[in-house]
């Protein structure tokens, strides 16, 4: 079994730098494709309360034979669910369908600054770790200057920041200020929802050198510029495609290759202005 590297969180806690997302998976679809994920090798699975497949998830997890010390599972919080007494009952409803005793990563869904409940959001995080009932909290989609308000609140640094990041919308300043401050980055649509990505021809050039797809030169981009990356798909080829990423690397140019692609193009909302749900 491919081994995949992990990083160390700045809790200690240490994270599969490769992934498995279930967003926008039909829930009667997710424990199929969670099975396939773990059978791939993905021992990391990324799921969210709005995807409402928690429950497919966890019912993929007790079903498979991997022993809970070797799963990762993020979930993250909604929107309507932040406030620091809505995040102890969100919470607790997310690991009850998860089926989990404890959760590894809890992540802030959005900021929605015009709602400026992040703070008291952030509260409730922290309780929950000191608590021991998540060993990792985070945040989605924060831009620095919401983290920078976030940490100015609080003792605790965010573990994680999970941000739409792909060669179209490289993230730089994001990316900088995640490592000068110890958060690990994490890519969600880390292929563009493919389409223009990976027929451009950067990546299909890189594709053709390598004898591998445009996905696995893009989400191998990923892994070498340190990102944490969470491919998803329904498809179980695909899903095993995606894992494939180790036995090739791209050379310091080919990476820097894909440098010029970047054209802040988002595929999701924009987090300054999002408030929605």
């Amino acid at each position: 079994m491919t081994s995949v590297p992990v990083i160390e969180l700045n809790n200690g806690v240490r994270m599969p730098q490769l992934g498995f997302g279930v967003f926008q998976i039909p829930d009667d679809e997710t424990v199929a494709a969670v099975r396939t994920a773990l059978d791939a090798g993905y021992r990391s699975i990324d799921t969210a309360s709005i995807y409402g497949n928690e429950a497919a998830v966890g019912r993929a997890l007790a079903e498979s034979d991997v022993p809970r010390d070797e799963l990762f599972v993020t979930t993250k919080l909604f929107n309507s669910d932040q406030g620091y007494d809505e995040t102890l009952r969100a919470f607790d409803e997310s690991l009850g369908k998860l089926g989990l005793e404890q959760l590894d990563l809890y992540l802030i869904h959005w900021p929605l600054p015009a709602r400026d409940k992040y703070l008291d959001t952030w509260k409730a995080f922290e309780k929950l770790q000191a608590d021991g009932r998540v060993r990792a909290i985070g945040v989605s989609n924060f831009q620095p200057a919401h983290l920078e308000r976030l940490m100015d609140a609080s003792d605790v640094v965010p573990a994680v920041n999970q941000v739409e990041l792909h060669p179209y919308l490289q993230q730089r300043e994001v990316r900088e200020f995640d490592a000068k401050h110890g958060i690990a980055t994490e890519a969600w649509s880390p292929l563009a929802k493919g389409g223009s990505l990976l027929g451009d021809p950067v990546v299909a050039e890189l594709a053709v050198k390598h004898s591998r797809t445009p996905a696995q030169i893009v989400l191998r981009w990923h892994l070498q510029l340190g990102n944490v990356v969470i491919p998803k798909s329904a498809t179980p080829s695909r899903i095993e495609e995606n894992f494939d990423l180790f036995e090739f690397t791209l050379s310091e140019d080919e990476v820097e290759s894909l440098s010029p692609l970047d054209r802040g193009e988002r595929t999701g909302p924009d987090p300054d202005t999002f408030n929605a749900g």
